[in-house]
């Protein structure tokens, strides 16, 4: 008997080499495909398609139809997907394609750029001309006094790009009718699908105070207000707790993965020294993965972490994360070699199978190839891999190298 797409990712997140490499496109929106490359792909395909459905709006992704998950072998699926028809509405993108976005979206033409704007009047969220993708525009707790405004964190968070600008399922936030209605979705998804099922919850600790603070002054914080900035920590561990005991109880055993996100690199290396993140962010992740895997033992977490993370992944895993995501080969000291030598039996590599910066948007088609095999080939055996490229495929990608990435990874 085949073996169906869950079973195959459900073997390789259990370190079990399966059929075959599992295939994932969107499950999570870093591992997805921006709307132009997709209905670009589609044409080049000679597919006649409606136009995509932006899932989401700040980076501008496609939800992938049944033609492309068919025809690409893709394994797995966001829970946040596709809702009811009146969810949508008509929009442009950048490069004049027409396409949907979410109905909840108050987008605005100024002066050549796009603005979203939240349902009080602020403006969350700018593309500027030239651009494909929204960049946020407001740091709620940038100020001097920000540590006064604690008490209004919840209302802080609301104007922060990725809650303003979130995907479908979440645009009503947690209510109790919401829940069940994220519920109802996944039970659907689950009945008409034999792919996994990947839930997006957030709770990012970095990012969050990155997000409010801004880059800059979370980073100084970091290193010279850490009493502040744990408490203010310890806020967000407490709002991230109140989601989950709204959410988690009503998925049951619907999903297979839990996706957090918390983006701890750059190019060069950690953003923190390990350290730093022992003491501060991984006590805290250690709670937040514990009330998962208590209310859901049987699924998987995954994290989100661009760049170098080498250096901390011995205590992400010891943290309790299963798998690490986008896997970015590029950056420094994430050979994917070393990393399978060194982490592969402890933890599952969801990505690094096609180098995204430079490869994939600009090499040709064999160098694509190319560059798929070698990594599928260091990281697949025994199990413990499922494919997507590093991050996003970006509009600029050419379909034939789209293309050339999954013959690469299939053949």
């Amino acid at each position: 008997m085949a073996m169906t797409s869950r079973q195959r990712i459900l073997d390789a997140l259990n370190h079990k080499e399966p059929d075959r490499v599992p295939i994932d496109c969107g499950a999570m929106r870093s591992s997805g495909i921006q709307a132009i490359a997709y209905h670009r792909l589609a044409s080049h395909l000679g597919i006649e398609t409606a136009p995509p459905f932006v899932y989401d709006m700040v980076q501008q992704l496609a939800e992938p139809e049944p033609f492309y998950l068919e025809r690409f072998g893709v394994d797995a699926l966001n829970a946040g997907y596709r809702f009811a028809p009146d969810d949508w509405k008509p929009w442009i993108l950048p490069d004049g394609t027409a396409c949907r976005i979410p109905a909840y979206l108050d987008v605005r033409k100024q002066e050549g750029d796009w603005v979203v704007y939240d349902a009080d009047g602020y403006a969350v969220a700018r593309m500027a001309a030239g651009t494909t993708y929204f960049s946020q525009t407001i740091w709620p707790m940038a100020d001097d006094d920000w540590f006064d405004q604690l008490a209004d964190l919840p209302e802080h968070m609301k104007r922060v790009i990725w809650a303003a600008v979130p995907e479908p399922m979440y645009a009503e936030g947690l209510t109790e009718a919401n829940v069940q209605r994220i519920a109802d979705h996944i039970r659907h998804l689950r009945a008409n699908h034999d792919r996994a099922i990947v839930l997006a919850v957030g709770a990012n600790l970095f990012e969050w105070g990155t997000f409010l603070r801004r880059m800059d002054n979370f980073l100084m914080d970091l290193a010279g207000d850490r009493a502040r900035i744990e408490t203010l920590l310890d806020r967000l561990v407490e709002a991230h707790l109140a989601s989950f005991d709204r959410i988690l109880p009503a998925v049951g055993d619907l999903v297979d993965v839990i996706h957090l996100g918390d983006d701890l690199g750059m190019e060069s290396g950690p953003f923190m020294s390990p350290q730093m993140y022992r003491e501060i962010f991984k006590p805290r992740h250690r709670i937040l993965l514990d009330r998962i895997k208590k209310a859901h033992p049987h699924a998987k977490t995954f994290l989100h972490c661009c760049g170098s993370v080498a250096s901390l992944l011995d205590d992400l895993i010891d943290a309790g994360f299963d798998i690490i995501n986008p896997v970015q080969i590029s950056a420094r000291g994430m050979d994917p070699a070393e990393l399978k030598r060194r982490f592969g039996p402890h933890v599952v590599f969801w990505g690094g199978g096609c180098d995204t910066q430079k490869v994939l948007s600009n090499g040709t088609p064999q160098q694509v190839k190319d560059d798929v095999r070698r990594n599928v080939d260091l990281l697949a055996p025994g199990g413990g891999f499922v494919f997507c490229p590093v991050h996003n495929i970006l509009s600029e990608v050419p379909p034939e190298n789209i293309l050339a990435m999954y013959e690469a990874v299939s053949g």
